[in-house]
């Protein structure tokens, strides 16, 4: 949504403006398709304006162009507030529905129609991340939270990571109705048996313990681009945001800096050479360390546990995407000394560590 009165698109989209950063957001986290509701087209000087609408648009393209993604992203003047082109066509703007060839002239719910809705990931195993975890008189401990991918039913053992504990699903419920079995997308909570509130918490993901369940993640290597930061660099611990997460992670090591839209190497650090240093619309490859027990995966195996948003002073600094996971129980092992157990979990990984690492998935 972007709104078309004089002023407020400028803001929004300029220097500190929130709009850029929520479409860097939708792309990062997965949106595929991007439709841009120029709104307030009752409040442009002069009202509805057809070249208000063409700048704005205009301006739009040029940044998705520039950036390198929704460059089939839709526009549509609307007002939300008047209902123009939201539920009818509206006579106020014949500019719109009278030239097909240039614009698309139908209304937003229309636009919204011709969408076919994404493909539930149902074939692949289990992730649900916990959104919170309820005890309920008379039912028990319920866990709640979304499906991203497989299926949950009851009479399945339910595997808890980073935690480590598992439960039977009693029974699974959706808006108060039960469910034979839940699929990518619904928002349920289920009934287990033998574990309390106090044993697993939000941010824990579920899955099935007989079907690849999920794990406690050690490091993870990951492609980053950087939004509102200038000074991002070896050792920097801002929290992360990944599904229903949000733990502090460090920099471990930035290997590369890159080319944010097609992710070729501008400049590689050296092992044994200066560390490498990130500003604003700058992007990079580093292998990341949670500070506390927490539970990731690849994009490409599990894409919406493979996403992650960065939060530091109130706001999104930076966005990226997972690559690869070293899990609990996976080598290579760390050369580092502890300083603070505390702080870290186990044993430091090194710089050179994460050299060796990040060469072995390449091959």
């Amino acid at each position: 949504m972007i709104a078309g009165r004089s002023g407020e698109f400028e803001d929004g989209f300029g220097k500190e403006g929130s709009t850029k950063e929520h479409m860097t957001l939708a792309n990062t986290l997965g949106v595929k398709r991007m439709i841009c509701c120029v709104n307030k087209m009752d409040v442009t000087t002069p009202p509805y304006s057809e070249k208000r609408f063409l700048e704005i648009q205009s301006e739009v393209k040029n940044y998705f162009k520039l950036k390198g993604y929704y460059k089939k992203a839709k526009f549509v003047p609307i007002s939300g507030w008047a209902g123009d082109n939201m539920l009818e066509i509206s006579t106020n703007m014949p500019w719109y529905t009278g030239n097909k060839k240039k614009y698309l002239g139908i209304t937003l719910v229309q636009l919204l129609d011709k969408l076919k809705p994404p493909k539930r990931l149902t074939d692949v195993p289990l992730r649900l991340p916990l959104q919170d975890v309820y005890k309920i008189q008379g039912i028990g401990t319920v866990p709640v939270g979304r499906v991203e991918t497989g299926i949950l039913k009851a009479g399945v053992n339910v595997y808890f990571a980073p935690v480590g504990k598992t439960a039977e699903c009693k029974s699974v419920e959706m808006h108060h109705e039960t469910l034979d079995e839940a699929k990518p997308g619904d928002n349920v909570g289920f009934n287990i048996k033998g574990l309390s509130i106090k044993d697993i918490q939000r941010g824990n993901v579920a899955s099935n313990s007989k079907d690849k369940p999920a794990a406690k993640c050690r490091r993870f290597y990951a492609q980053v681009i950087v939004l509102n930061h200038n000074n991002i660099t070896d050792n920097y611990t801002p929290v992360l945001d990944c599904h229903t997460a949000h733990i502090a992670c460090k920099f471990n090591t930035i290997l590369s800096e890159i080319d944010p839209r097609n992710g070729s190497v501008k400049k590689a650090a050296e092992k044994d050479g200066a560390k490498l240093v990130l500003k604003k619309n700058q992007a990079c490859m580093a292998v990341m360390v949670p500070q506390k027990a927490m539970c990731v995966e690849a994009y490409s195996d599990f894409a919406p546990l493979g996403r992650f948003a960065i939060r530091d002073m109130r706001r999104t600094v930076a966005v990226g995407v997972i690559k690869a996971v070293q899990f609990e129980g996976q080598g290579p092992e760390p050369s580092g000394k502890v300083k603070n157990k505390n702080k870290v979990q186990g044993e430091p990984f090194t710089r050179a560590d994460d050299f060796e690492w990040v060469a072995t998935i390449a091959k």
